[in-house]
């Protein structure tokens, strides 16, 4: 469980941190432009998109990554990263007891 939140915490703080660098860039230009994931991950590290595209195609299949993997790398960065962050700490959250008390007397 703390393990999930952790996760959870990381891709939330992720994603605030790709959404201010798009409020910073709109500062700067007054043109919205929401960085997309796979451009965000070509920024950071090319060879790794291009080998992960490799990979995929070559040994498991050349459909996973066309209509999948190619429509998620086109999406905002900062919402793919919020909405699995999210549901880590929906998921991953501490549970109330069953009998325990829930109104103060």
């Amino acid at each position: 469980m703390i393990i999930g939140r952790l996760i959870g915490w990381i891709l939330v703080g992720c994603a605030f941190l790709v959404l201010g660098h798009d409020i910073l860039q709109y500062l700067n230009t007054e043109a919205w432009h929401s960085i997309l994931l796979g451009e965000l991950w070509y920024n950071l590290n090319p060879q790794g998109l291009n080998l992960t595209q490799a990979i995929v195609q070559r040994y498991l299949t050349p459909v996973l990554w066309d209509p999948v993997i190619l429509t998620v790398l086109l999406w905002p960065a900062w919402l793919v990263f919020l909405a699995p962050g999210v549901v880590f700490l929906l998921l991953c959250r501490k549970r109330r007891p069953a009998g325990g008390r829930r109104f103060l007397n």
